[in-house]
């Protein structure tokens, strides 16, 4: 099974954000996105989930030959899609053990279905993994989280739901070294066959934990680099700008 994204061009309404941006990842691999801010990363985080806000102008993406970009938001995630936002939202009055019973419940359907004995051990055993008291349980989901908090409440979301593709917005931003250690332990406990990843990021550390397949550089609403995860190495050492100047000067030979 892959994700496939096809020439992808969406935006807002009134403005085209994304332009033709083509991407495979296969379901046993972890791609990450780089770029500088106001690139288009959590725009494409967005239209990949179904954020309505969007819209779509040309091209697709596909999950397992099913094109999901065709889907409400809600059936994606029961497809087996995955996303953990940027700014994870509070949602009084649900407490964390409901939302991820039924969350659980809808993700595996009927043949998955589970007692609340086993659903309980299965959730205390992933809190225990990741490092978050057992109290959160009948905590509002998100209220009151620390950042840190939040971020870990979100892999263990997706410890849980078991996706077949995960869209990681910046899953890092804001963690301390202990939480972000917290977190790759949790992305990389399912890392393998039936898991892929876009890890969207705008540092190294977190790829020092979680080891990228493939890396792209997004510019300007474009995919304008992709490769091994040297690329990294390179972003860090030298910035953005050393991009744009391996951009111009491959325009300066296609033009020579």
């Amino acid at each position: 099974m892959n994700l496939i994204i096809d020439n992808l061009e969406a935006g807002l309404p009134e403005k085209k954000i994304l332009r033709g941006i083509s991407i495979e990842i296969s379901d046993n691999e972890i791609h990450a996105l780089m770029g500088p801010n106001g690139s288009g990363k959590s725009t494409l985080a967005g239209v990949i989930a179904g954020n309505p806000q969007f819209e779509i102008f040309e091209g697709s993406f596909s999950m397992g030959g099913v094109k999901i970009s065709e889907m409400e938001s809600f059936e994606r995630a029961r497809a087996g899609l995955f996303l953990a936002f940027q700014y994870p939202v509070e949602i009084p009055g649900v407490t964390v053990g409901k939302f991820l019973k039924r969350a659980v419940e809808l993700r595996r359907g009927e043949e998955g279905r589970f007692s609340v004995t086993e659903y309980i051990r299965e959730l205390r055993n992933m809190m225990d993994y990741m490092g978050i008291d057992q109290s959160f349980i009948n905590r509002y989901l998100n209220e009151g989280f620390s950042g840190g908090e939040k971020k870990r409440m979100e892999i263990l979301q997706m410890l849980m739901m078991k996706p077949n593709f995960a869209i990681l917005d910046e899953t890092d931003s804001g963690l301390d070294i202990d939480a972000l250690q917290v977190v790759a332990k949790g992305i990389n406990r399912l890392r393998g066959k039936g898991f892929g990843v876009l890890l969207i990021t705008h540092y190294q550390r977190i790829l020092d934990y979680v080891k990228p397949n493939r890396v792209h550089v997004m510019v300007d609403g474009r995919i304008v680099l992709s490769g091994g995860p040297e690329i990294v190495d390179e972003l860090e050492a030298n910035g953005y700008g050393w991009v744009r100047d391996t951009m111009q000067s491959e325009d300066v030979e296609a033009k020579a």
